[in-house]
C-alpha cells in the first residue's frame, strides 16, 4: 500500500493534543503551562508593558482634570480609551488578570523548587570519578604519609573552606579512598529568594491598592484656609476596592506660610529650585499644634499616613460685582500653571449668581508679564518671563448666559460651560478682554457689573496618601537584592581528594575540582592551588 492509499485514521500523533485529554489531564497540562518559567518570564513583560499606559495617558484616580482635559481635546479617541479602561489602567480587569496570573505562575514555579531544593540539601556529594585527572582543574602529588592522614587533614581543610564534606570513603576499583566535597547551595537559595520575593512585592503593592486611599487637594495659603483627613475635603479621591473609611486617621492641618527659592540665572531661569510649606498641624482633635516644614520628597507621616507636597501655583483675588452692583463673587481663585518654568496659568471665576445675567470669566494669569519683540520690531504674544510675582497681570475675558452650574450635575471649577453662555464683544466685534493688575477694577459694558483684581494669595497641590503594603513591598525588594546578588556571586563547585598507596610506599594524592557555573572557566580560581597547598603544609594546619 503507498502513501497515496493511506486513510486520514491510519495518521497516529506522537502526543495527545490537549482536546484529546480528560478534564485532570487538562488542568495538569494548563498548570505545567501556566506555572513555568517562560510564563512567567512572559508574564512579568506583559506586566510591564500594560503598566506603559498608566504613565503615558492621564489617570482619573491621581489627575482627573488632566482626564478632563484630554476627553474634551480627543473626542473621538475618549469613548474607546473608557472601554478599554486606560483612564484607570491599574484598576482595569485586563491588568489585574496579568497581575493575578503572575501571581499564580511564580507560585507554582516557587512550590515544586522547594522540594527540589530540600532533597538537594538532604543529598550527599557525589562520589569521586574514577579518573579524577581528566577533570579540567586536576592535580596529584606524592607523600610519605599514609593515605588516612592525607584524607583526614583533607576533610579538615575542605570544611575549613565551608564545604560540604562525606569522607573518607572507600573506592571500588584499588581499593583507594576519597573524600568527596561540595559547597555553593546558597546560589539556588538566592534564586529561590529572588523569585520569593517578587512574590512578596507584588503583595505588598497589592496591598496597598486594595486596602489603602489617594488623594488630592489644592489648599490655599493662610490660617483662614485649612484641611481635616475626611472625604468630603478632598477634590479627587481613590480608594481601593477594600478600602475603610475608618482607618483614615483624624489629622488636620493649615499651610500658614510658603518660601519659593527662584532660580535667577542660566537656561532654567524663573523656575522654583526649591520650595516648603509651613504647617501647623495636629493629630487629632484636640491634640497639641505641631510644626513640620513640608518639602518635595520629605512628607509628613501620621500614623500610616503620608503627606506629600508636589506642587505649588497662584490665586488671584477678585471680585466680581453684578448690574445692580452686589458683589456676587469675592476671594481667591485657584489658577493652574500651564508653564512649569515661567506659571504662566489658566484659571476660570463663575459668578452664577449675577444680574442681570450669570458671569463666566476664563483667562491667564501671568506672574511676571512681558511683551517681547520679534525679528522685525513686532511685539510678540504676551508671556511670563519669570515664576515670581514681580509683574502680575490678569488677563480675562467674558462669557454671559448659562455657565454650567444650573443643571444640577457636577462640575469642575476649572472648566467653564460656553455651551450656553456667549461671549462678551467690543462694539467691533472684538472679544471684550481685561488685563488686570493688582488694585485695578474694569467696568463691563452694558451695564453687567465690574470685575476687580484684588491681590494674589498661593496654593499647594497636597496628596494624602495611605498604603499599608509599602513595607512588605520594601522587605521583598531587599530580599529580591540579596537574592539576586546570591544568585550572581555564588559558585557552586565541587572537589574531592583521593589517596592510594602505590607498590614503592609512596602515596600517591589526586586532587580535583569542578566549578559548576554557567560560564565558569577552568583554572580561572586559584582555589585548588590553595587546597593543595594547605594539604602539603600540614604544620600549618596543626599550628
Amino acid at each position: 500500500m503507498t502513501d497515496l492509499d493511506k486513510r486520514p485514521s491510519d495518521d497516529r500523533q506522537a502526543t495527545a493534543l490537549p482536546m484529546d485529554l480528560t478534564g485532570r489531564e487538562l488542568f495538569r497540562w494548563v498548570w505545567r503551562q501556566v506555572t513555568s518559567m517562560r510564563t512567567a518570564l512572559v508574564l512579568l513583560l506583559l506586566l510591564a508593558l500594560a503598566a506603559i499606559p498608566g504613565s503615558v495617558i492621564p489617570q482619573e484616580n491621581i489627575n482627573s482634570l488632566a482626564v478632563t482635559t484630554w476627553r474634551d481635546d480627543h473626542p473621538r479617541l475618549a469613548p474607546i480609551w473608557d472601554r478599554l479602561d486606560l483612564f484607570s489602567v491599574y484598576g482595569s480587569v485586563w491588568f489585574s488578570a496579568i497581575y493575578i496570573l503572575l501571581m499564580i505562575s511564580l507560585v507554582g514555579c516557587i512550590i515544586p523548587r522547594l522540594f527540589v531544593y530540600a532533597r538537594a540539601l538532604r543529598a550527599k556529594p557525589p562520589k569521586a570519578p574514577r579518573n579524577l585527572l581528566r577533570l579540567p582543574e586536576s592535580t596529584s602529588y606524592t607523600t610519605d604519609e599514609d593515605p588516612d592522614v592525607v584524607l583526614a587533614r583533607a576533610a579538615k581543610v575542605l570544611r575549613r573552606r565551608r564545604f560540604r564534606v562525606v569522607g573518607p570513603e572507600a573506592g571500588t576499583a584499588t581499593g583507594d579512598s576519597a573524600v568527596s566535597a561540595e559547597r555553593g547551595h546558597l546560589r539556588e537559595a538566592g534564586n529561590l529568594l529572588f523569585h520569593f520575593a517578587v512574590l512578596v512585592v507584588l503583595v505588598g503593592v497589592a496591598a496597598g491598592s486594595l486596602f489603602g486611599y489617594k488623594g488630592g487637594v489644592i489648599l490655599l495659603n493662610g490660617k483662614d484656609y485649612g484641611f481635616s483627613n475626611n472625604l468630603s475635603q478632598y477634590d479627587d479621591f481613590a480608594p481601593g476596592n477594600l478600602f475603610d473609611p475608618s482607618v483614615m486617621e483624624p489629622f488636620s492641618f493649615t499651610i500658614t506660610d510658603f518660601d519659593v527659592d527662584w532660580i535667577t540665572e542660566g537656561a532654567r531661569v524663573g523656575m522654583a529650585r526649591d520650595f516648603v510649606a509651613h504647617l501647623d498641624y495636629t493629630t487629632e482633635p484636640g491634640a497639641q499644634t505641631e510644626k513640620y516644614d513640608l518639602k518635595v520628597n520629605h512628607p509628613l507621616s501620621i500614623g500610616g499616613t503620608d503627606i506629600f507636597l508636589i506642587g505649588h501655583g497662584y490665586a488671584p483675588v477678585v471680585t466680581i460685582r453684578d448690574g445692580d452692583g452686589n458683589i456676587t463673587k469675592s476671594g481667591p481663585a485657584v489658577f493652574l500653571p500651564i508653564n512649569a518654568q515661567t506659571f504662566e496659568s489658566f484659571g476660570v471665576i463663575k459668578a452664577p449668581f449675577a444680574k442681570p445675567e450669570q458671569l463666566g470669566l476664563e483667562g491667564t494669569f501671568y506672574p511676571t508679564f512681558a511683551l517681547g519683540e520679534d525679528a522685525d520690531g513686532n511685539l510678540s504674544m504676551p508671556a511670563s518671563v519669570f515664576g515670581a510675582a514681580g509683574n502680575p497681570l490678569l488677563s480675562l475675558q467674558v462669557w454671559t448666559g448659562d455657565v454650567g452650574v444650573d443643571d444640577g450635575g457636577a462640575s469642575s471649577v476649572y472648566v467653564l460651560d460656553k455651551s450656553n453662555a456667549t461671549q462678551l464683544t467690543k462694539a467691533n466685534g472684538q472679544p471684550f478682554r481685561m488685563d488686570l493688575r493688582p488694585g485695578d477694577t474694569v467696568n463691563l459694558p452694558d451695564g453687567l457689573g465690574s470685575v476687580t483684581f484684588d491681590g494674589l494669595q498661593r496654593w499647594n497641590k497636597i496628596q494624602v496618601s495611605r498604603t499599608p503594603g509599602t513595607m512588605v513591598a520594601l522587605t521583598g525588594v531587599v530580599a529580591a537584592l540579596l537574592g539576586l546578588l546570591g544568585s550572581l556571586f555564588v559558585r557552586p563547585r565541587r572537589a574531592w581528594v583521593r589517596a592510594r598507596r602505590r607498590d614503592d610506599g609512596t602515596t600517591l594524592v589526586e586532587v580535583a575540582r569542578l566549578d559548576r557555573s554557567n560560564g565558569a572557566v577552568p583554572g580561572e580560581s586559584t582555589e585548588l592551588a590553595d587546597i593543595v597547598e594547605a594539604l602539603r603544609a600540614p604544620q600549618k594546619e596543626t599550628s
